[in-house]
């Protein structure tokens, strides 16, 4: 739950957390971008590292 939390918070801390490097270098350009790109992508890393530790 605090993942998700950070996930629209903090989009690069919650991939960070729960994924690999380039997997936030990418949620970095996207929340430079925008926040929205980054916080949705967040999200959808977040959620598929939830679902795979299931």
């Amino acid at each position: 739950m605090l993942k998700y939390i950070l996930a629209i918070l903090l989009p690069p801390l919650a991939v960070f957390m729960s994924g690999s490097m380039g997997k936030t270098l990418l949620n970095v350009v996207l929340t430079i971008i925008g926040w929205i790109p980054g916080a949705i992508h967040a999200l959808l890393v977040v959620h598929n590292n939830n679902r795979a530790a299931i």
